[in-house]
C-alpha cells in the first residue's frame, strides 16, 4: 500500500487510461448535463466544442476512476478536503483516449489528526494526441505507515 510518507513533493503517479464512447457521454449528459453539445454529434458539430463532447463534469467523473484504478486503490487515502483547482483545458470527444499523472505538490502530516498526512496534488488528463484536457489541484488525507514513529 501506499502510504504517506510515499508521497514525496515531485513524485508522479500514472493514471489509468480510458477510452471515451459517445454512448457514456449520451448517458452521462442525458442523467446529469443535458445541453445539447454533450447529446448529439450534429449538436456537438454546431457547438465551438467541435463534436460530441463530454461535459467537464463527466470529464471530472472519469479522472477521479483512472486515479482510482491508477495508483488511488493502492493507497491509505481517507477522502479529500475539497479541490482546489478543476480546469476544462479542450473539449473531451467521443472516440478520444485519455491518460494521465497525478505529482505531488506538497506533502505534511496533519497537526490536527495523529496518523494522517495531507498531501497536495497537480493531476492532468491528456487526449490521445498529447494535449492536456483537465488540471486539476487537491489536498487528499493519507493515513501514515507507522503513526507512532511520526508523532516522535
Amino acid at each position: 500500500m501506499l502510504c504517506f510518507e510515499d508521497f514525496q513533493p515531485g513524485h508522479s503517479f500514472a493514471l489509468a487510461t480510458h477510452q471515451v464512447t459517445a454512448d457514456e457521454i449520451v448517458e452521462f449528459a442525458t442523467e446529469f448535463d443535458p445541453q445539447p453539445m454533450h447529446l448529439s454529434e450534429e449538436a456537438g458539430r454546431a457547438s465551438i466544442l467541435g463534436g460530441l463532447s463530454a461535459s467537464g463534469w463527466h470529464t471530472a467523473s472519469l479522472f477521479m476512476r483512472m486515479m482510482f484504478d491508477g495508483w488511488l486503490s493502492r493507497s491509505t487515502s481517507e477522502g479529500s478536503p475539497g479541490i482546489d483547482v478543476m480546469e476544462w483545458k479542450k473539449p473531451v470527444l467521443a472516440g478520444d483516449t485519455l491518460s494521465g499523472r497525478s505529482t505531488v505538490l506538497d506533502a505534511r502530516p496533519l497537526r490536527t489528526r495523529p496518523g494522517l498526512g495531507l498531501v497536495k496534488f497537480q493531476h492532468e488528463v491528456q487526449n490521445q494526441r498529447g494535449e492536456v484536457v483537465m488540471r486539476g489541484e487537491n489536498p487528499i488525507m493519507m493515513r501514515m505507515r507507522d503513526p507512532d514513529e511520526a508523532a516522535a
